[in-house]
Order: structure tokens, then C-alpha cells, then sequence
């Protein structure tokens, strides 16, 4: 059970660490290893919202609290690789209404949709390479 459980978590994180590299390559042209850790923990937090939370939690809860999810791990990341080891893999410090020039309002909006796209992936993923439930899903 726990070897069952470990190799879905495995499959899980490489499947959101791949994403978030490929999603930072094709918008800004090439993305860090440690984005793929970030992207990875973000991916298995956006899984358990289902799994933790009731389905008759409306979708765009679970985006919101997805939102919320990414930016945390956004700006914890960002402490530490950007602040703390001086790596500077990002910097909004430009954006208005950034935080430490780690987090900014306008990259926590698309983690909306980002998290929409990862909280479906997963769901869905689950039901078909795990066999857990199929998901469904309410808008208000």
C-alpha cells in the first residue's frame, strides 16, 4: 500500500514539475530545476484539494484556493532562492502591488487558471491511472 501510494505521489509531482517547466519555457523561454520542485508541490497541493474537501466544493473555490496555494509556495520559494541564496531565477519587483518582488497580484491571477488546468489534470489523471473517483465538478 505504501509503495502503491508513494509511486502515485512520484507520478503525480514529475507530472507537475514537467508542466510547470514547459509552461515556464514556452512563456518566458527557459525555467530553473527548482521550478520543477515548485511545480511538483503545487501540482500534489492542488490534487488534495479534492481529496481533503468535499466535490460540492464549486470550482471556483477550488481555483481560488489553488490560487492561494501557488503564490504561497511562490513566495516561499522565492525567500529562499531569490532572497536567501541569491539565485535570482525571478523578480517582480516591477509589477505594481508586488510583494519582496516575489509575488504580484497579476501572476496570482493566472495561477487561477493554472490551478484550474492542475486541479482537473489530477482529478482526472486519478481516475484513470488510480482508479479513484471519477470527477465531477459544480460552478456555484
Amino acid at each position: 500500500m505504501l509503495v502503491k501510494q508513494t509511486g502515485k505521489y512520484l507520478l503525480l509531482f514529475v507530472t507537475g514539475g514537467l508542466l510547470y517547466n514547459i509552461i515556464e519555457i514556452l512563456l518566458r523561454g527557459w525555467s530553473h530545476w527548482t521550478m520543477f520542485i515548485l511545480g511538483g508541490v503545487c501540482f500534489i497541493c492542488l490534487g488534495l484539494i479534492n481529496e481533503l474537501l468535499p466535490w460540492t466544493l464549486p470550482l471556483w473555490k477550488q481555483m481560488l484556493l489553488g490560487a492561494a496555494i501557488i503564490t504561497y509556495f511562490e513566495l516561499i520559494t522565492g525567500c529562499i532562492v531569490n532572497i536567501w541564496l541569491g539565485w535570482n531565477i525571478w523578480d517582480y519587483s516591477g509589477l505594481p502591488g508586488n510583494i519582496l518582488g516575489q509575488i504580484c497580484p497579476q501572476f496570482s491571477f493566472l495561477w487561477l487558471w493554472i490551478s484550474l488546468a492542475g486541479i482537473v489534470l489530477d482529478d482526472w489523471l486519478r481516475y484513470w491511472l488510480f482508479g479513484e473517483e471519477r470527477p465531477r465538478y459544480r460552478l456555484v
